[in-house]
């Protein structure tokens, strides 16, 4: 699929050091994105890299996560960890450029109401999404869900996205995503777009 540059962002999700230190070792992933960025950027696509990030003291967590044992907020209050400005919250080097956008969130998908996503897709008239990251049952299918609510075209390269579960990883992109989103690997991309 030939995508309209002026239409189409390109976004990556929680490629940062934080987050590919826990699934995948940089080294594996990150080139792979790399190429994909790049050709996004030369054909004048509009970049934007999308982190988890929180302030000291982690003001946007509830106090009292006991309802929810699985929340990313046990994690992220009991090791202060994702705080702006650490380390764990930079984009990868490989990936982030001058002129890139950069899109703080506080909860797994894009598309949460702390975000500013929404409000610069539409002032910059995209409707085409391509979206990669970490992790595919995370922030993937969560953006996934919710811009296909809100009518966006999508298209997730598959090989620029991972998860903990190889398994997991599977299915989500053949059977789920794949529902909602057309699934293509980075060298198809670059093809179909050259």
């Amino acid at each position: 699929m030939k995508f309209n540059p002026t239409e189409t962002a390109f976004i990556t999700l929680d490629v940062q050091n934080g987050i590919l230190n826990l699934v995948s070792p940089p080294e594996i992933l990150v080139p792979t994105i790399a190429r994909a960025v790049t050709k996004a950027r030369s054909s004048g696509m509009h970049i934007i890299h999308v982190r988890i990030a929180f302030t000291s003291g982690q003001p946007e967590l509830p106090d009292d996560l006991s309802f929810n044992p699985k929340h990313i907020g046990h994690m992220v209050k009991k090791l202060n960890t994702f705080i702006y400005g650490s380390k764990e919250c930079d984009i990868h080097p490989d990936l982030l450029r001058e002129g890139d956008t950069v899109i703080e969130k506080h909860r797994v998908s894009a598309f949460n109401n702390g975000t500013k996503l929404e409000m610069l897709l539409r002032n910059k008239g995209v409707r085409q999404l391509i979206l990669c990251g970490v992790t595919t049952g995370g922030c993937v299918l969560s953006t996934v869900r919710e811009a296909y609510d809100r009518d966006y075209g999508i298209t997730v390269l598959s090989d620029a996205c991972v998860d903990t579960d190889e398994e997991v990883n599977r299915v989500l992109l053949e059977k789920v995503i794949a529902g909602q989103a057309n699934v293509i690997t980075v060298d198809e991309f670059i093809k179909e777009n050259e």
